[in-house]
């Protein structure tokens, strides 16, 4: 794809690598809309980069609807989804909480099926399409007190292989990215508090994102790792 082309909505895009991901597209000539659920990220979006910013929360079904909906019509059609809003709680087994359990997989497995399911409407009706999930190294091993970060995303990778199978017969591409520790807010803040220069940043996956999206659309990549070369 031609990012020349694209129509982006990005999930949880107004910080981390959702918005280095907009920004870069939006660099190659991409047309751009964020979603995410503070107000005050969102508008420093719509100021600074003159992003479609769209406030709501994608784990609230009537929310998701409205978002793809508001998105489509920014940008007068949609042919991506980079499906990236997610957040972690960590904690050993005899410390995990069932709230919180329960507030993760809502938005990171359930809030991107939504938003799936809503864009896959759309790119079903018209020329197809492209989703990007974006996962974790955790989505692949499990780790001391990752039980509910890990469970979902495991379970993305699971969606992942899932609506890969039924929507390659539409001519939607669908893939995971899956990062190890990425400098980013993460827990709510807009960015980590300082920066380790031998790991991963928030740009580094944004440059895979944009890699994988622009391959010609004959052609997909079903999943790929990144991981920091030494990190220290």
């Amino acid at each position: 794809m031609e990012l020349s082309q694209a129509t982006v909505l990005v999930t949880g895009g107004a910080t981390g690598i959702g918005l280095a991901t907009a920004r870069a597209m939006a660099a190659g000539g991409a047309q751009i809309a964020v979603c995410g659920r503070r107000a005050e990220p969102l508008q420093r979006v719509r100021d600074e980069f003159g992003f479609a910013a769209i406030r709501g929360d994608v784990s609230v079904d009537a929310d998701a609807v409205r978002i793809v909906a508001a998105a489509n019509d920014a940008l007068g059609g949609l042919n991506v989804l980079i499906n990236n809003a997610a957040f972690g709680t960590f904690a050993k087994l005899v410390d995990t909480d069932a709230a919180d359990m329960t507030r993760v997989l809502a938005t990171n497995v359930v809030g991107a099926t939504l938003m799936a399911r809503e864009c896959a409407k759309l790119f079903i009706a018209g020329d197809g399409g492209t989703i990007v999930n974006v996962g974790s190294t955790a989505s692949n091993k499990g780790f001391p007190g990752g039980s509910t970060y890990a469970a979902s995303k495991f379970a993305l990778s699971a969606l992942t292989e899932c609506w890969r199978a039924e929507l390659r017969q539409h001519d939607i591409r669908v893939m995971q990215v899956n990062p190890s520790e990425v400098q980013t807010g993460f827990g709510g803040r807009d960015e980590p508090t300082e920066f380790n220069p031998s790991k991963l940043r928030a740009e580094d996956c944004a440059h895979l994102i944009v890699s994988l999206i622009t391959l010609a659309d004959r052609g997909f990549v079903t999943d790929a790792t990144l991981w920091a070369t030494n990190p220290r």
